[in-house]
């Protein structure tokens, strides 16, 4: 039978081991990292089907919110976790450098996604004001906000796809 020293020593141990591997990989290299695209429409296609899902699966969030199916703290864990996934995605475009008849494209859909994670900040803005039982005005002006920033990633969305190479 293992004696209580000697677990607690294993367990510092093992802590240690864990928490120099975290701080290894959690401290940037100094070498630029590049995202390298030769399939550039499927890249971009595939970001797009990233990108409605997320917007599918935010706008029902959003509705239970609005409806008052989740509260504004579920809410606003579900939006974090949307807003991570979109900035990651954000990342991979600034590294991906497409092909100068790319390049217009791309620099649009990386716009709507900007728009798109603008748009899930202000949900969870609002999400905020109804957790702190804000003004109807306040969340009024925060709700068309909302619409306009969602209406602006739409149309950088069509404004890629008119700009795709033939």
């Amino acid at each position: 039978m293992a004696s209580k020293k000697g677990i607690a020593v294993t367990i510092i141990i093992l802590a240690a081991i864990t928490g120099a591997s975290f701080f290894v990989w959690m401290v940037p290299q100094q070498n630029e990292t590049t995202f390298i695209v030769t399939d550039y429409e499927g890249y971009l296609d595939g970001v797009k089907n990233i990108h409605e899902i997320l917007q599918e699966s935010t706008e029902i969030e959003y509705q239970k919110l609005l409806d008052k199916d989740i509260t504004p703290e579920q809410y606003i864990a579900s939006a974090d976790i949307t807003s991570s996934q979109i900035t990651a995605q954000i990342s991979e475009f600034v590294t991906s450098k497409p092909s100068e008849e790319w390049q217009n494209s791309y620099i649009s859909y990386m716009d709507a996604m900007k728009k798109f994670n603008a748009y899930v900040i202000e949900t969870k803005v609002l999400a905020n004001l109804i957790e702190n039982e804000s003004s109807e005005e306040e969340i009024s002006e925060i709700k068309q906000k909302i619409e306009s920033l969602k209406s602006e990633s739409l149309e950088l969305v069509k404004i890629s796809d008119e700009s795709r190479p033939d």
